[in-house]
């Protein structure tokens, strides 16, 4: 029998269920269409993951339309500006004199004018890639914002995310759901799942509410998936063949002065065995360690992890409070099955290498909104459709993160293992193969909204020192002259910027004092 959708029940809270509820509720609230009602179940026992502090520039459209103020966001979830992506001795080890490089969120100048980096290339010896083609690794190497007190909310001089607190991120998100989106919130366990004849899901039972009922749940139950894996059943693809880390240490670490500078981008930092992120909020820094437990343990990650913070902070090593979290690398088989779909880590996760995760919930809880099916009939046409875009963009971020293993000269077991010709995706050992005689372009993508552009990838080839050899063909003096022209403009536009902006901290003073400008 047809049943229209109507009621979207999202089980599970943290920072993928109150997302997933507030991005659908406004959608539906901004449409004028009161038929749609969310309902959010989340467990009192259950303590959300909270280490996921780091967003894509999406976010800022996404808050924007939720009907959120951005300075109110950043006051409450203790936010700071992120620009960028710094990584420190991925090529090589800090013994050998280290080296680091810029993944910015503004594409290189120019780029849609022409691929500024085929003509960067003659120039690789003199200026690295992201400096000659970008304003913003200038800028984050001087703390600075990616805008002014007087620019309007979420518009920006340099493209930008954030840096927030995933605990106070869902806080903030509850009460904006239940005050002003009209999302029901149930705080209780589920102890049941329960069926209808063909399969779908009929109701989630819960200890002190009884059943509710829905035409369409969305799991965000994290690492354990109530409904996609322990009721439905739906394996995850593992992928610890091509990117190893399993494990993860995280510590939270106050900066030693109150108006201590902020980094306007995450540090990753290369290690024997896995990489070590630093970002920094207003009120403290998050640090973490991110390792594979086949080439080193537990105790020596976090020795590692303890050494990095003393060196880089006034608190002593045996001062640290560190979590310890099993990661099971992988992505489900399916996504959406039945009337289920999964969104958050219930639907898989990889390292937090580039911050992709935030980024894919957003995704995810947008087609579901736009996409929303009218009504059982047409349930299993989405779910293909969604199931087809969502594996090739998981695919597209291991290829993506691959990539920064591939192309090190580090020597640890760790890192030779990683170069290994059999753990490197067919489609990165393809373009790999293409690269080393064409820069990457537009050309490489395969849909729209991809999450890493090709600008992206340009960032982090040549920021490794990838070399691509151009076939000996007549350049156009005039492509030339137009390549010169581009990095001379972003060389005064870089210079402008450093006088005009004002530093992360001062910014988020600003903002504490007076608010954005809503102009």
């Amino acid at each position: 029998m047809t049943k229209d959708v109507t009621h979207i029940v999202v089980v599970g809270g943290g920072t993928a269920g109150w997302l997933s509820a507030s991005i659908i509720a406004a959608h539906y609230q901004t449409q004028g269409d009161k038929a749609i009602n969310v309902t959010l179940v989340e467990s009192p026992d259950v303590a959300t993951i909270g280490v996921g502090e780091g967003t894509w520039p999406s976010m800022r459209g996404t808050l924007k339309k939720l009907g959120i103020s951005e300075a109110e966001f950043i006051l409450h979830c203790d936010a700071s500006f992120k620009q960028a992506s710094k990584f420190n001795n991925w090529l090589y080890e800090e013994e050998s004199g280290g080296d680091s490089y810029y993944h910015p969120f503004t594409i290189p100048t120019g780029f849609f004018e022409a691929n500024i980096a085929e003509h960067w290339l003659p120039y690789r010896e003199q200026i690295n890639f992201a400096n000659a083609t970008s304003s913003q690794s200038h800028l984050c190497e001087q703390g600075k914002a990616p805008k002014q007190i007087a620019t309007p909310e979420y518009a920006f001089l340099q493209n930008y995310g954030y840096h927030l607190d995933a605990g106070k991120f869902s806080d903030f998100l509850t009460k904006h759901c239940t005050e002003k989106l009209a999302v029901t919130h149930v705080k209780d366990n589920v102890t049941k799942v329960n069926s209808h004849d063909d399969g779908a899901i009929a109701s989630v039972a819960t200890a002190q509410h009884g059943e509710i009922e829905g035409d369409l749940f969305i799991d965000c139950t994290g690492f354990t998936g109530i409904l996609i894996d322990q009721h439905y059943g739906i394996s995850l693809k593992l992928q610890d063949h091509i990117l190893f880390n399993d494990r993860a240490l995280a510590a939270q670490v106050p900066y030693s002065q109150a108006d201590a500078s902020i980094a306007s981008h995450t540090v990753s930092t290369a290690q024997d065995n896995g990489w070590l992120w630093d970002i920094g909020l207003q009120s403290r820094r998050g640090v973490g360690h991110v390792y594979a437990s086949n080439f080193t343990s537990d105790e020596q990650a976090e020795i590692d992890l303890r050494r990095y913070i003393s060196r880089t902070s006034d608190i002593q090593e045996d001062d640290i409070n560190v979590r310890k979290l099993v990661i099971n690398p992988g992505y489900r088989e399916k996504f959406w099955h039945q009337n289920c779909v999964a969104i958050g880590l219930s639907a898989g996760f990889i390292e937090p290498l580039e911050a992709s995760a935030i980024a894919l919930i957003e995704l995810s809880a947008n087609f579901v909104a736009e996409q929303l099916p009218a009504n059982s009939d047409v349930m299993a046409i989405t779910a293909a459709r969604f199931n087809r875009k969502f594996s090739h963009r998981w695919q597209r971020i291991i290829e993506f993160l691959k990539l920064h293993y591939v192309l090190s000269k580090r020597e640890s077991d760790y890192w030779q293992a990683n170069r290994r010709t059999q753990t490197i995706p067919d489609e990165l050992r393809e373009l790999l193969s293409l690269w080393r005689y064409q820069t990457p372009y537009q050309y490489d993508t395969h849909q729209t909204e991809e999450l890493f552009p090709a600008a992206s990838f340009q960032y982090i080839l040549y920021g490794m020192g990838f070399e691509t050899q151009l076939p000996a063909r007549e350049k156009r003096a005039s492509v030339a002259a137009q390549a010169q022209q581009i990095f001379n403009e972003n060389k005064q536009r870089t210079a402008k910027l450093m006088h005009a902006l004002p530093s992360n901290r001062e910014l988020i003073n600003k903002i504490k004092q007076y608010g954005l400008s809503k102009v």
